[in-house]
């Protein structure tokens, strides 16, 4: 075996032994940054998200949140619904002046009304 060959195996496993553990310690630093900055409480993609007590709950008879039936033939009946609930979320964005205006993003333009503390006791 030549010496050169042994040092080169050395330095290879070296590098690799390295650059795995430069990857776990700015991870680890990155995700402690994340949970120590509150972000991870902002990330809504999370699996398992919770929204927070006070936010504002959707309308469970809101034609908005339409959802095909998973086993079921589409027929005209389901097609109509689909449509109806596609037209009242159109006519909803077109009441909208200036679609690009911080406004657009208001809760009262999202439709997400929230409770005063005083009717949640009642």
């Amino acid at each position: 075996m030549d010496p050169n060959e042994h040092h080169g195996r050395r330095n290879l496993i070296i590098l690799g032994v390295s650059a795995i553990s430069i990857a776990i310690v700015t991870s680890v630093i990155e995700l402690w940054i994340y949970r120590s900055s509150g972000d991870i409480y902002l990330d809504r993609s999370r699996p398992g998200y919770l929204p927070d007590i006070d936010e504002a709950k959707e309308d469970a008879g809101s034609s908005s949140n339409y959802t095909y039936p998973e086993n079921g033939s589409l027929d005209v009946d389901e097609l109509q619904k689909y449509l109806d609930a596609f037209k009242e979320a159109s006519e909803h964005l077109d009441k909208i002046d200036d679609p690009y205006s911080p406004d657009s993003l208001s809760d009262e333009s999202l439709g997400i009304f929230i409770e005063s503390s005083e009717n949640q006791k009642n």
